[in-house]
């Protein structure tokens, strides 16, 4: 469906893709935090809000015919970085759950803070849907 791309003498990339190469139509979410279909918080867990956001990607993806396999591209944007390392295994969990074992090309960022004030985690993602 999607290629990754892979560089035959790096080592080997593991739960992301350093590229993915892709044909057919595309869908660009805007940047997710981890609330609920009403807006509302329901976490101040880390990985609680990762898990919702995935969820919240898997259904604006669903609105325009897309899987999670479909994804391409992660970038992921959170408030503290030592938070989300401490969370791994509980976020690779969530992920495993929500997107499977499909792992797209990512990248984290650590910024400042975000624009809601609860909101410890936001990611946009980039999904093709094949031709």
């Amino acid at each position: 469906m999607h290629e990754p791309l892979h560089p035959a003498h790096w080592k080997r990339a593991v739960g992301y893709a350093n590229g993915v190469m892709a044909r057919g139509r595309t869908i660009y979410t805007g940047g997710l935090v981890g609330w609920d279909a009403d807006q509302q918080f329901r976490t101040d867990d880390f990985a609680g809000q990762v898990r919702q956001v995935l969820e919240n990607i898997v259904a604006v993806l669903a609105e325009g015919g897309a899987r999670p396999e479909h994804l391409v591209r992660l970038t992921w944007y959170v408030t503290d970085k030592h938070e989300y390392l401490g969370a791994l295994r509980e976020v690779g969990a969530a992920y495993r759950d929500v997107i499977g074992r499909h792992y797209p090309a990512m990248a984290l960022v650590q910024v400042v803070a975000l624009v809601e004030d609860r909101a410890k985690v936001e990611i946009e993602a980039t999904a093709v849907i094949p031709d």
